[in-house]
C-alpha cells in the first residue's frame, strides 16, 4: 500500500486498515451453528492480505464528511464482504476459472468448489447482517438498498454476465451500435465502479452526508472505479503473477476485451490520469477533509500491485 504513498498518508491510513481487519476478523470468528469447514473457508477468504481500497474509501468518506472515520466501520466491513464474495465466485471455474488470489490458493482451490459458493453466499448475506445490525436504523436502511442495489443484476452482477458475454460464453453479445470501448466501460461501471461508488456512499450515509455530498461522493467513486480498473488491464500486461498475487494475461488469453487491447498502453494510462483528476474535483468541495480522498485516488493511478 505504501507504493506511490508519501510516510505520512501511509501512517494515517494504518490505524484505519487495522480497524477494518480487526472488525472483519471478529465477524468471522468462530460461531455456533457455522459448519467449521464453512467457516474456514469464509475466514481464508475475507481475511486474505489485500489492499482493502474499498473499506479505506468508505473510512475516508465518512471522515470527508464528519471529520471521523469511525461511524463508518460496518458499512466498510459490509462492502468488503461482498467484495471478497464476488472474487471468490468470479474465480469459480465457470466464470474466471483463477487458482490464485491475493497471493494464496483461489478458495474452490484450497477448499473445494462448492465450499467457495457456499463461501460467497455467506458472506453476501454477512454483509447485510453487519448493515441492519451495526447502524442506525435509517442508515442501514439507507445503507442495505445501496449495497445490494450496486452488487445486483443491474450493476456488479450484470457487469459479470456481459463480461462473460463478451468472451463468448454467456449467451449472445449485443453490442447494438456501441463502440468496443463503450461497451467495455459499460461493463466496468457495473463490474467495478459500481462497489467502488457504493463505498464512497456509504461512508457518507454513515457520516451523516447531505444529498449533495452523497452525489460529489459518488462521482467520484465512478472516476476511480473506472481509473482502477484502466490501471488493473494495465497492470496485467505489464507485471507478473509474483507481484501481483494474481495471475496475469488472461484477459488476453480468454479474448477479453481490455483497455490495452482497444486503445493501447499509453493511451489507457492517459484515460486514467483524466479520470483520477475528474475524481479530484469532484472532492475539491471537501477542502482540507477531502485531501486523503484526493491522495488515494492518485494512488490508484500510481499503483504496482
Amino acid at each position: 500500500m505504501a507504493v506511490g504513498l508519501s510516510e505520512d498518508f501511509y501512517c494515517h491510513l494504518q490505524p484505519l486498515r487495522e480497524a477494518v481487519d480487526a472488525a472483519l476478523a471478529e465477524l468471522v470468528s468462530p460461531t455456533a451453528g457455522c459448519p467449521p469447514r464453512l467457516a474456514a473457508a469464509m475466514r481464508y477468504s475475507l481475511l486474505a492480505p489485500g489492499k482493502r481500497m474499498r473499506p479505506l474509501l468508505c473510512l475516508l468518506a465518512c471522515q470527508a464528511v464528519s471529520g471521523e472515520w469511525q461511524a463508518a466501520v460496518p458499512s466498510a466491513c459490509a462492502v468488503e464482504c461482498v467484495h471478497v464474495y464476488s472474487l471468490i465466485h468470479d474465480d469459480l471455474p465457470a466464470m474466471d476459472n483463477d487458482d490464485l488470489r491475493r497471493g494464496q490458493a483461489t478458495c474452490h482451490i484450497a477448499f473445494d468448489e462448492a465450499t467457495a459458493i457456499l463461501a460467497g453466499d455467506s458472506l453476501q448475506m454477512l454483509a447485510m447482517q453487519v448493515l441492519s445490525q451495526q447502524l442506525p436504523p435509517q442508515v442501514a436502511l439507507a445503507s442495505v438498498s445501496v449495497l445490494a442495489e450496486a452488487a445486483g443484476c443491474r450493476q456488479l452482477v450484470g457487469g459479470q454476465a456481459d463480461d462473460l458475454a463478451a468472451e463468448g460464453r454467456f449467451g449472445p453479445l449485443e453490442l447494438a451500435d456501441t463502440s468496443p470501448l463503450e461497451f467495455l466501460q459499460s461493463i466496468h461501471r457495473r463490474k467495478t465502479s459500481a462497489l467502488i461508488e457504493a463505498s464512497l456512499q456509504l461512508g457518507g450515509l454513515a457520516g451523516g452526508a447531505t444529498p449533495e455530498q452523497l452525489s460529489r461522493l459518488a462521482s467520484y467513486g465512478r472516476a476511480v472505479g473506472l481509473a482502477f480498473q484502466i490501471v488493473d488491464d494495465c497492470l496485467d500486461v505489464e507485471s507478473t503473477a509474483e507481484h501481483l498475487g494474481k495471475n496475469t494475461r488472461k484477459d488476453s488469453e480468454l479474448g477479453k476485451l481490455t483497455y490495452p487491447g482497444i486503445v493501447g498502453l499509453e493511451r489507457s494510462r492517459q484515460l486514467a490520469q483524466q479520470l483520477i483528476g475528474e475524481a479530484c474535483e469532484a472532492v475539491a468541495v471537501f477542502k482540507d477533509r477531502g485531501q486523503r480522498l484526493s491522495q488515494l485516488a492518485r494512488f490508484v493511478v500510481e499503483r504496482k500491485v
